[in-house]
């Protein structure tokens, strides 16, 4: 039978895609970068980690200095696009005994922005990095997937949004019954929520799930909640937690919920285009490594409050904050920038 396994699930290694120049990040190099070297530092420090980048040696000199491990870190050159690994790395299943990577297309979210290199990332690191581990390739470009659009309990339940998964530019579904068939036959899926609201302004994705709502252990689930009726997200955040009342799980129980704090409206200024741009700050966008997890730090005064549910909620795991706002520049976080591989 086959399986997408739930993230909190042991983890062979973790792939980020690093910045450079020639990327949407040139105007916040050096703060986005920062963000990079943190994430490498803190996980190289405790799992295996693959940095894709255009040339390790740029990744290399950005290391000088800090404490990571260099030691658990795979390196791959390859050309990029962009740095969203959450979206253009592949998906793992699990069935007879292997650990599969599936490899969907990923056009850019619809075909919004350039994603043709970016495509071709997987290619690149299964040749070079992950079939001597053990993995076993399998073919889907033919669909359109990207990892933020889904969450898996690792029972055969996945969470995904209508808003994504039945928008134009991506597959054409005619209807969430078409989606569910190819959720079933590529990742196992056997029972298929779906969020018909919780769309947050400023996201480029239509709505990926990574941003709204995760499955946790024990038949939980952690969603962001607005309580301030003034905030532009209000209504399909309440309409969203009002539909995550009625989820049940493929053997009819409700789920366990458990509210993150919603940081509210985030603004930035674009000096080069001369606008100002809505973020979609969320403290659901947060990875599940080893025997941890990584927080999305505001660094705000409003951490305190979704860290002290994390704290509650995962006492037996290490919670390290990394600073994320830098990556709500171009609208992701840090599970948007990073995608584990199970364990073979």
């Amino acid at each position: 039978m086959r399986v997408m396994p739930a993230e909190w699930e042991n983890q062979q290694l973790i792939q980020i895609t690093w910045p450079n120049a020639d990327t949407d990040w040139a105007p916040i190099l050096r703060e986005v970068t920062e963000v990079y070297k943190q994430l490498a530092e803190v996980i190289s420090l405790r799992q295996q980690l693959m940095i894709v980048s255009r040339d390790r040696h740029e990744v290399l000199r950005a290391l000088e200095g800090t404490k990571a491990n260099i030691e658990n870190i795979t390196f791959v050159d390859t050309p990029i696009d962009d740095t969203w690994a959450r979206d253009h790395s592949f998906i793992t299943v699990r069935e007879d005994g292997r650990t599969k990577l599936l490899d969907f297309k990923f056009n850019g979210w619809g075909g919004k922005f350039a994603a043709e290199r970016d495509n071709a990332i997987n290619a690149a690191t299964f040749g070079s990095a992950l079939l001597d581990l053990g993995y076993y390739y399998e073919n889907h470009l033919n669909t359109i997937l990207e990892g933020g659009s889904i969450e898996s309990d690792g029972n055969g339940t996945i969470m995904t949004t209508t808003r994504c998964l039945l928008s134009r530019g991506r597959n054409d579904f005619q209807s969430k019954a078409e989606a569910e068939d190819m959720l079933h036959e590529t990742l196992g899926a056997e029972h298929v929520l779906w969020l018909d609201h919780g769309g947050l302004m400023g996201d480029d994705t239509d709505g990926h799930i990574d941003t709204l709502a995760r499955f946790a252990p024990n038949n939980t689930i952690l969603y962001v909640k607005c309580d301030y009726e003034k905030d532009p997200n209000y209504p399909e955040l309440k309409a969203m937690e009002e539909e995550l009342r009625e989820f049940r799980n493929k053997d009819g129980e409700p789920y366990r919920l458990i509210p993150l704090p919603h940081f509210g409206m985030a603004k930035c200024f674009f000096e080069a285009e001369n606008r100002t741009a809505i973020l979609p700050v969320t403290y659901a966008n947060f990875l599940y490594i080893n025997n941890g997890i990584i927080f999305p730090s505001t660094n705000t005064p409003k951490d305190k409050d979704a860290l002290d549910v994390f704290r509650r909620e995962f006492p037996d795991r290490e919670i390290i904050s990394v600073n994320a706002m830098p990556l709500l520049v171009q609208g992701g976080s840090i599970h948007c920038a990073t995608m584990q591989y199970f364990s073979i």
